[in-house]
């Protein structure tokens, strides 16, 4: 199995489970290892009480392309510790996309960084996550 296959059936098993994912609107555009690509588009359901899109799903769109980035070796990883700043406002109607990818990779423990920009290239966040390798595997292999 190439480290694309590899990836790809890894994130398959993790997007059927991925209820909540699903459930804000994500979708998953792109998968290999040590990176992946998420988007959303945003809806009115998505803004705050500022009108603009909520910074919790920002950071759980660039969470996400994370969490199947550092997944995409087969070995469970969870987070260990993630930071978010934001540079713009998502707005209803933009489709923001996360670009995840390894920084470093040292025995169980990861660096990731995402970049969430919108439809025209802007930046609207760049997030860093610390992933963890733990017991088990996505699919049996």
């Amino acid at each position: 199995m190439t480290p694309k296959q590899r990836a790809e059936r890894s994130a398959a098993a993790m997007w059927a489970e991925d209820h909540a994912s699903q459930w804000a609107g994500f979708s998953l555009d792109e998968v290999d290892e040590g990176v992946a690509t998420l988007s959303l588009k945003v809806e009115k359901h998505h803004a705050n009480g500022h009108g603009i899109c909520h910074g919790g799903v920002t950071f759980m769109l660039a969470d996400t392309a994370f969490a199947f980035a550092c997944n995409s070796r087969n070995q469970a990883t969870v987070a260990q510790h993630n930071s978010i700043t934001f540079v713009a406002p998502g707005r209803v109607g933009d489709t923001l996309t996360a670009r995840a990818r390894e920084v470093s990779l040292t025995g169980r423990s990861g660096i990731y960084d995402v970049t969430v920009t919108n439809q025209d290239g802007a930046v609207i966040a760049e997030f860093r996550g610390n992933s963890r390798a733990i017991r088990g595997q996505l699919f049996e292999e």
